[in-house]
């Protein structure tokens, strides 16, 4: 019984964390997103760096156009091609400069190519791809946070701030969306998915609430209401 009550205590957690962020975003909209030079906010960023968001992209990049099209595949080795494609869409690649633009845009179709894969394929989502599924994920959206150095003693309306854009949105976006996808299936059990979208994930997931993009944002709500509705 001891793990028993330790999970559902944990559960509890999340949900009193989860309905905190449903309050606290209610009425964020309305505002600019003016902590990110609040040093709280800063730790938070600097706690969810994982190894994987400063990672460099390596010779791993050219597997994007070794890899076949999941639907030119045989039925049977589709599974393992998609645990595969996950893999390296797992590579993260930095947005703030040129360079590697033919292996980003490769990244992208697949990130495209697996989203349309889920959203046709039925059973796609089994027990023995969602630890690739969470890490996939992880990998991309758990990242420090871009801030602003803006003069404290300046004076600007938060009103006239106009939001910092995330750069590497063409590829967070369609994570986020896959994301998306993994919670609402059908063919995913909530019993073993919260083995994997754990507490741990839960908590880094609130923390990129302090995200100055609203894009970003957005779809963390829908994501984060889509997990209280179905694992909570």
């Amino acid at each position: 019984e001891g793990p028993l009550v330790a999970v559902v205590d944990q559960i509890i957690q999340a949900m009193k964390l989860i309905q905190t962020v449903k309050r606290r975003m209610g009425t964020e909209d309305k505002k600019a997103p003016a902590r990110a030079g609040d040093p709280v906010a800063k730790s938070k960023a600097a706690t969810s760096t994982t190894k994987a968001a400063t990672a460099k992209p390596t010779a791993e990049s050219s597997s994007f156009a070794a890899l076949p099209k999941l639907r030119e595949a045989p039925p049977g080795e589709r599974a393992e091609l998609f645990r595969r494609k996950m893999e390296v869409c797992a590579v993260v690649f930095d947005f703030h400069n040129d360079s590697n633009q033919r292996e980003k845009e490769a990244k992208r179709q697949t990130l495209l190519e697996i989203v349309e894969y889920v959203n046709n394929t039925r059973n796609c989502f089994n027990e023995a791809l969602m630890q690739d599924v969470v890490s996939m994920v992880g990998s991309n959206i758990f990242r420090a946070l871009q801030t602003r150095n803006k003069d404290p003693l300046a004076f600007s309306d938060p009103e006239d701030d106009e939001p910092s854009l995330e750069r590497a949105w063409p590829h967070l976006q369609i994570v986020y969306e896959f994301f998306l996808r993994f919670v609402v299936s059908n063919d995913v059990d909530p019993k073993i998915a919260k083995r994997f979208v754990d507490q741990n994930f839960m908590l880094k997931l609130l923390e990129l609430f302090d995200s100055e993009d609203p894009r970003e944002r957005d779809y963390l709500k829908t994501i984060l209401h889509r997990i209280y509705g179905k694992f909570m």
